[in-house]
């Protein structure tokens, strides 16, 4: 029988990596539950990622890369995730920025080649840290409190940045930051030096193993060439699906989970397994129509995105509708799954209650549901009616 996680490979060539990728995913279930416990940074996971090639799947061809195309990537995400959410998450604002970075072009040509020239040989990793405590997520578009002030060789950096993910391992990064001379905001890309230090302040409810501490940035200089000009071509944010594919591995792991307690699973006072059982297998129809109806919408939004290049920016709002439905509709999978396995399910020696912590922060990734709403909204406003 065909399983139901292959329905969305197209090639050989995705059923290989796939393949590759699950075998990473089973690697990192056995470590999850330890770093989910302790809070710690999984580095052995990300050892086992750069000797793999992972780190350098979206990296364009010319520089040594896969340039795997948004399909693909969001295909081997929900995989990784199955195996280990927070390390899925976190590698996938990685393998996602290079990705965005690649298509609309961004970066200055040089910066980009020499980053992506060191991911290839050296296994970097980068990541973009804007979010603060004052200013709060970038996507609501406060004015940082991190301040670059030019000065002779370069740009002296100082402030905090929160929710920085990948932080213990990273050695770049790029920070958002004001500059009062120009009233203005940049990007700018940071060598980890002695003037870097990392706060561990990360202590969540869920997707605790993605290193998401502050940053702390004490007067740090950087060339004048890596100032990042921001300008480009708009790809309407397709890199974010990174994270509606993560919720779906969390939420497929659950389901599978439930599926096979609801398999084996016999009462003393049941003659054959609880999958028999009308209302077990009405809550696993309920699981279903979830789990199938979000993913189509996030392999369509990601297959459109692919081919319609011309339309990338028009495309945000069903970029958006992916996030959206992927993300609530993952929530309801793994609540329905615990429902399914019951008590049981919420004993930290079974994984069911960790993919219930990891799954809801996915509410709290961008585009958040507000804001994909008001897209929405804005975007049938303004259609041209029909005429009759």
């Amino acid at each position: 029988m065909n399983r139901y996680v292959d329905q969305y490979i197209r090639s050989e060539e995705e059923q290989a990596r796939a393949s590759m990728v699950e075998q990473l995913a089973a690697r990192f279930a056995k470590r999850a539950a330890q770093h989910d416990r302790e809070g710690s940074f999984p580095f052995e996971n990300f050892a086992d990622l750069r000797e793999s090639g992972y780190l350098k799947l979206t990296v364009p061809q010319e520089y040594g890369g896969e340039e795997i195309s948004l399909y693909e990537l969001v295909l081997l995400q929900e995989r990784l995730a199955y195996g280990d959410g927070s390390t899925a998450l976190a590698v996938g604002w990685h393998i996602g920025q290079v990705l965005h970075l690649r298509t609309t072009g961004k970066w200055p040509q040089e910066v980009f080649a020499d980053v992506c020239r060191s991911i290839v040989q050296d296994g970097t990793m980068i990541n973009t840290f804007a979010s603060e405590a004052a200013s709060g997520s970038p996507s609501r578009g406060g004015q940082p409190e991190t301040i670059a002030v030019s000065e002779e060789g370069g740009w002296r950096i100082t402030g905090r940045k929160t929710y920085s993910t990948l932080s213990p391992i990273l050695d770049r990064f790029v920070v958002s930051a004001y500059i009062p001379e120009e009233e203005c905001t940049s990007d700018f890309l940071i060598r980890r030096n002695e003037r870097v230090s990392v706060v561990e302040t990360w202590d969540t409810l869920g997707m605790r193993a993605t290193g998401s501490h502050d940053v702390v940035l004490d007067g740090v200089l950087t060339g004048t060439g890596m100032r990042l000009s921001g300008k480009g071509t708009d790809d309407g944010g397709g890199w974010l699906l990174h994270i509606p594919a993560c919720y779906m591995g969390i939420a497929m792991a659950a389901r599978d989970f439930a599926l096979e307690f609801a398999r084996s699973y016999r009462p003393n006072n049941l003659g054959e397994p609880i999958a028999s059982l009308p209302s077990v297998q009405h809550t696993i129809g309920e699981m279903e129509i979830e789990l199938r109806t979000a993913r189509s919408f996030l392999y369509a939004a990601a297959d459109r995105w692919d081919r319609e290049k011309d339309e990338r920016p028009s495309l945000r709002p069903e970029l958006g509708l992916a996030k959206y439905a992927v993300t609530n509709n993952a929530v309801k999978v793994v609540d329905l799954a615990m429902r399914i396995v019951g008590g049981a399910s919420l004993s930290r020696k079974l994984p069911l209650e960790r993919y219930y912590r990891d799954v809801r922060a996915g509410l709290h990734n961008p585009p958040m549901d507000n804001t994909v709403l008001h897209t929405l909204a804005n975007a049938a406003i303004q259609e041209q009616p029909r005429k009759v």
